[in-house]
């Protein structure tokens, strides 16, 4: 079965139980500032689960594009992704546990055709401390579905350790089995709904996956088990109870949310437990298995150094993570998303820049991205890119321009690694040992990491060529000290506005300062800085003046700028009393945030500010300026969008 086939399968069977279908949303939420990503098919939903009337009545259908950056690093085994599609139907109101689940079972095992053998689901096995039972309503209708396939769901329970159950039905906690927006019941504030849920899942088998010989092998194997026997393909919750001052009421009427993922159903139907080996993947890891001249297969490669996870070692886990990222990246930038260094766009570029890297690390060094995207386009341009040639323009041009971006990074980040650790060209006579691996300073390694972005598995592998490795514990700890410092940053620590300290956002920090002088040379001594926020892309200015700048004034201040680029003029950092710097420096915020001994920062006599740091050392490193949008900010107040070229 196609995907096609199934996606259109499950829209119609619950259309003929009286479900309306409806269109999917997009991947970035359109009124709910409360998250980055629609995560679920259940998120556009909620506001119809907590009581408003849905337009189209009471029993909806769907499949939902979704997108979950909490699992990036999830990604790499059989059955993990974050883009996916979740199929869903919902009731209002309507129908409830019995129907739900008599319907379920139909589609499975007859509209889809799947073994009953082979699906086992779980239910909530209560909590008294709360006085909420075990859903045994659900275990009866579950008993009844299986007993009409001839099957006998035994319901005997594991001693109250293992918390499960024996047969084809599980019992799990909250943890496992319970649904709310806040979580497990005993967090939830009154007024909240929630109730319990039923999961399915599918065994492959132990010949698949055997159990016995994997690490496993001393567990009690259940449905939850991380042995890769079994996989979830859907879960049905069941919305029925309202937490008050007096516990949880049931309410009036209880609603359903069923979300089953479309890859994971579809590799139950085709019998493997790789959800790349579908068709939902398996172009794309052809396109791959093409650029990287690499089959995909699992085989270890020998890169000979014990501190890189086998994981890395892997062509299909690398396989597995572009391909997914470079499907989600397609998908998200045609949502309207674009690579930068915030909020989504930040996620799209980690998506971008990891395909990339492990794209390097299966020897593919020329662009690839829109290669892979095109295959997608084409997979989804009877469903999601209708209009499939328009999709390629912006889909291309984001593609190309972040990748291009990136490879320069590397580009440079390897050569400054050459210069730190140049590579030995002495070779080994057949008698010799090769010599002992030996720790480079970790601090260097950390700083290839932090002034442009190389990622800390290719450090190692470069490191490998030379005889040389880093001590992962210790970069680990430069990495946790490096995070600390951004958030504190973000909270304040660097002011300014720079998002980190990184050497691109150094230099833009440095031409704010060239800004802020050829403004008031151009518009008049009494411009001064209202505000900035500067990251490794752009600077983005604020100054006061009462009106939009002319073109020839614009033209001005950049030429002039850049003159002072070109003049390569020393940037000299003097420390002195605040009153002595006030007399000698412009300042543009109230004298008194500053402490009493200050920094000041000259460029020769043309800018001299009172500034925290940090800057280039000469304006020649900051190569050419320019303004690429002059805008109002708010009343009185202009903003000028710059970048370095």
């Amino acid at each position: 079965m196609t995907a096609q086939e199934l996606r259109e399968k499950y829209l119609k069977f619950f259309e003929s139980k009286g479900n309306v279908i409806v269109p999917s949303s997009l991947l970035v939420p359109e009124n709910d500032p409360t998250t980055l990503f629609t995560g679920s098919g259940m998120q556009p939903m909620v506001p119809y689960l907590l009581g408003e009337k849905h337009p189209l009545g009471t029993r909806i259908v769907d499949s939902q594009k979704c997108f979950r950056s909490q699992d990036i690093e999830e990604v790499g085994d059989n059955r993990h992704t974050t883009f996916f599609e979740m199929l869903g139907n919902w009731s209002f109101g309507d129908y409830f546990k019995k129907e739900q689940i008599a319907w379920m079972f139909e589609f499975l095992t007859k509209e889809i055709g799947l073994d009953p053998e082979n699906i086992y689901v779980t239910v909530f096995r209560g909590n008294e401390a709360l006085g909420i039972p075990r859903d045994s309503e659900a275990v009866d209708f579950w008993k009844e579905e299986f007993s009409r396939a001839g099957i006998d769901a035994a319901d005997v329970d594991f001693p109250e350790r293992d918390g499960m159950g024996e047969g084809r039905i599980f019992y799990y906690d909250e943890k496992k089995n319970w649904w709310s927006r806040v979580g497990v019941p005993g967090k939830m504030p009154n007024g909240e709904p929630g109730g319990p849920d039923s999961e399915m899942f599918w065994d492959f088998g132990s010949g698949l996956m055997l159990h016995e010989n994997s690490e496993f092998k001393d567990q009690v194997c259940h449905v939850n088990c991380d042995c890769g026997r079994f996989l979830e393909i859907g879960n049905n919750v069941f919305m029925q109870y309202v937490k008050t001052e007096k516990g949880f009421e049931l309410l009036p009427k209880g609603n359903i949310d069923f979300g089953g993922g479309l890859e994971r159903i579809l590799a139950a139907e085709n019998g493997d437990p790789d959800i790349f080996k579908t068709d939902l993947f398996s172009p794309i890891v052809a396109k791959v298995e093409e650029v990287s001249k690499k089959k995909y297969e699992f085989k270890k490669g020998d890169l000979g150094f014990e501190e890189m996870p086998d994981c890395w070692k892997d062509d299909m886990y690398s396989m597995r993570i572009i391909a997914d990222h470079s499907k989600a990246a397609t998908f998200l930038i045609a949502d309207g998303v674009v690579p930068s260094n915030t909020q989504q766009g930040y996620v799209l570029r980690r998506l971008i820049r990891r395909a990339i890297r492990y794209g390097h690390l299966l020897g593919v060094e020329d662009n690839f991205t829109t290669k892979i995207a095109s295959i997608v386009i084409e997979m989804y341009k009877d469903t999601y890119f209708l209009e499939p040639d328009k999709s390629r323009i912006n889909i291309y041009a984001e593609l190309e321009k972040e990748e291009n971006k990136f490879r320069k990074t590397l580009e440079r980040g390897l050569k400054e690694l050459e210069k730190m650790f140049p590579t030995g060209p002495k070779k080994l006579r057949a008698d010799e040992v090769p010599p002992r691996m030996t720790d480079v300073d970790t601090e260097k390694a950390f700083y290839i990491y932090q002034t442009f972005g190389f990622p800390l598995e290719m450090i190692i592998e470069e490191l490998k060529k030379r005889d040389l490795t880093v001590n992962i514990e210790e970069y680990s700890k430069l990495f946790r000290k490096h995070q600390e410092l951004s958030r504190t940053a973000s909270a304040g620590l660097f002011k300014g506005g720079l998002s980190d300290t990184s050497e691109i956002t150094v230099k833009y920090h440095t031409a704010t300062h060239l800004l802020l002088a050829a403004l008031r040379e151009v518009l008049g001594a009494e411009t001064y800085q209202k505000g900035s926020n500067i990251t490794a892309e752009r600077l983005r200015f604020d100054f006061n003046y009462p009106e939009k700048m002319m073109p020839e004034q614009l033209q001005q201040v950049e030429d002039l700028v850049n003159a002072k680029i070109q003049a390569k003029i020393p940037v000299e950092m003097t420390e002195m009393s605040k009153d002595e710097a006030l007399k000698v420096a412009k300042v543009s915020f109230d004298p008194a945030k500053y402490g009493d001994v200050v920094k000041v920062y000259s460029i020769g006599d043309f800018s001299s500010e009172l500034c925290g740091g940090p800057h280039v050392g000469n304006t020649s490193e900051l190569g050419h300026f320019k303004i690429t949008k002059e805008e109002a900010s708010s009343a009185g107040v202009r903003r000028i969008k710059a970048v370095l070229e």
